[in-house]
């Protein structure tokens, strides 16, 4: 891996690797380092994403969700120990990423303005979601866990990459990643039903008295967050580096949103926006 120093810190990619040899799971092992050149010699994982494979062949999805789910129980089990060395995923830095949208998708991007009735709903519902995310247990978060960092192997399925940004954050946040995956969308149904698989697998220590409804609350309200994050992400990708390409992504990326409007009311507001000023800009993406 070539990381220049003088733009990219290779030590949390240095830490959170040795978190994940120690809790046992399938990602690159850092053999030597050299950080002041800016080069590491890993382990490697090949090159077949989870994206590229199913996007061939659907009919392994089962499979292929069984064993990310299963790591994904066995990263928040294992890191207990290693979460409390991580930063904290806290109410300051969910409403920094909830502003990517309202900054770069609504402003930059589309020239939308709120008047003073938008502003303060767009606060509540800002509200809503940083409450959503620190109600639930507070686990350790890989935080880009989905088809494009996960990687098919023959043994110890899947490799999991991208983990540098790791934080101590809410229990369903890389859950949401993997299952609502900006990059590649599954039926509602099966998302449920992966998410239910999910559930079965968490200990009390995790659940903390959560019956399975709460947790699909929990679930899908932090899939708002993220889905806005990544949207605005995806804008400022756009305009400030020069990467158009993941402007495609937004229609899918806020089409989760819009498939919650029938089951919480306090979504409205959202909705609306992102249907009447938000997805016509991008028709003819997909």
């Amino acid at each position: 891996m070539d990381a220049p120093p003088d733009r990219e810190d290779s030590r949390p990619f240095i830490e959170v690797a040795g978190y994940l040899e120690s809790i046992g799971l399938n990602a690159p092992r850092v053999l030597a380092a050299d950080l002041e050149q800016g080069f590491l010699l890993l382990t490697d994982l090949g090159s077949t994403q989870y994206l590229e494979t199913l996007s061939k062949d659907t009919s392994i999805a089962d499979r292929l969700y069984a064993d990310a789910i299963s790591s994904l129980i066995h990263l928040q089990k294992g890191g207990v120990s290693y979460q409390g060395a991580l930063p904290t995923y806290d109410a300051d830095f969910l409403r920094v990423e909830l502003a990517l949208f309202h900054d770069w998708l609504c402003g930059r991007h589309l020239g939308v303005e709120f008047d003073d009735q938008e502003a303060m709903q767009w606060s509540q519902l800002c509200d809503l979601l940083v409450d959503n995310a620190l109600q639930q247990p507070q686990v350790f978060v890989h935080r880009d866990y989905h088809s494009r960092n996960l990687m098919l192997t023959d043994i110890d399925n899947p490799g999991i990459l991208d983990f540098q940004d790791a934080m101590e954050g809410p229990l369903t946040y890389d859950l949401v990643s993997l299952l609502k995956d900006c990059y590649i969308k599954w039926p509602a149904e099966r998302i449920l039903r992966w998410a239910g698989q999910f559930y079965a697998g968490l200990d009390e220590a995790r659940l903390q008295g959560m019956d399975q409804a709460s947790f699909v609350r929990h679930f899908e309200l932090m899939g708002v967050q993220r889905h806005l994050k990544a949207a605005g992400i995806f804008c400022r990708l756009n305009h400030r580096d020069g990467k158009p390409g993941y402007l495609q992504d937004i229609p899918r990326t806020l089409s989760y949103i819009v498939d919650l409007r029938q089951r919480y009311e306090e979504l409205s507001f959202l909705v609306d926006l992102i249907e009447r000023r938000c997805l016509p800009h991008f028709e003819g993406s997909l």
